[in-house]
């Protein structure tokens, strides 16, 4: 059986994006290693550390820059995390400036928000109806 252990995200500023998937989304440093300009970091769920890496990817090559703004452009988000309580991130995170261009809005089976990560990418955030689990 396969898993998820491993998914990307472009960013323009591997440090800036660092300060932010830590201490605005609160997840937690996992890997943190260079070799010459070539620079490995990767963040996970503060809950589960050991669960799903997600890599901040220098998007120093042409064709994930283009990918990156144009999704951008065209208000898609590059990455979607789950939360138990949106309202409650909603208001840490906001807190933590962050600049959400959607508040929490209900949708179909969910509540979802958008926000900036200030490294190229909008990221949704999405509470599941109770019953959905």
């Amino acid at each position: 059986m396969m898993k998820i252990k491993l998914t990307s995200v472009f960013v323009d500023d591997q440090e800036k994006a660092l300060r932010f998937y830590t201490e605005v989304l609160g997840f937690v440093k996992k890997a943190d290693f260079s070799q010459g300009p070539f620079r490995w970091l990767t963040v996970a769920s503060a809950e589960e550390p050991e669960g799903t890496e997600l890599q901040l990817a220098l998007n120093n090559n042409p064709a994930a820059k283009t990918y990156q703004d144009a999704i951008f452009q065209q208000g898609q988000p590059a990455a979607n995390f789950f939360t138990s309580d949106i309202e409650a991130d909603h208001a840490r995170m906001k807190a933590s400036g962050a600049e959400f261009t959607m508040p929490p809005t209900d949708v179909k089976y969910a509540k979802i928000a958008m926000l900036n990560d200030t490294c190229g990418n909008l990221i949704q955030v999405t509470q599941l109806a109770s019953w959905q689990g």
